[in-house]
């Protein structure tokens, strides 16, 4: 079981959200990213998936059907909003305002951007949360 929110560091709370979104892609997409980078600062949330494109849409791209691929993605990034935003109020304990979600096909990267009603609480709190130069990333070895 995770630690509760408020004991983590900010690194640690983007390492558990990396690893819930791995998990979220493997078993609703049946395809689990490659490496998963996450940053949290200020009332954002930033993510990049890498290697985020399945097979069966991979399949499509290779085959001169890029607009059938991308309509497929489209409606893969769209079904799987709800459950982003659950993950992301569970795991940084805030509400999301809204939700950014797209895919390139051609560079297999998914980028989601959701804005936060506030900053989340860290126990690092007294450093506020901004861009730091170093983003946490995790990387799926399996």
């Amino acid at each position: 079981m995770d630690k509760p929110r408020s004991k983590l560091t900010r690194q640690q709370l983007e390492q558990v959200f990396s690893q819930r979104i791995q998990d979220l892609y493997q078993t609703q997409v049946g395809h689990q990213p490659a490496r998963v980078t996450c940053q949290v600062f200020d009332n954002k949330l930033a993510i990049v998936l890498e290697d985020a494109i399945s097979r069966p849409v991979q399949l499509l791209a290779e085959n001169d059907r890029l607009n059938l691929a991308q309509q497929v993605r489209s409606n893969v990034d769209a079904a799987i909003k709800p459950q982003l935003r659950q993950v992301i109020e569970e795991v940084l304990s805030v509400s999301v305002v809204d939700l950014i979600v797209g895919t390139t096909i051609e560079t297999g990267r998914t980028g989601i951007i959701a804005v936060l009603d506030v900053s989340p609480t860290v126990s690092d709190a007294a450093v506020p949360l901004q861009v730091k130069p170093e983003m946490v990333s995790v990387d799926n070895d399996r």
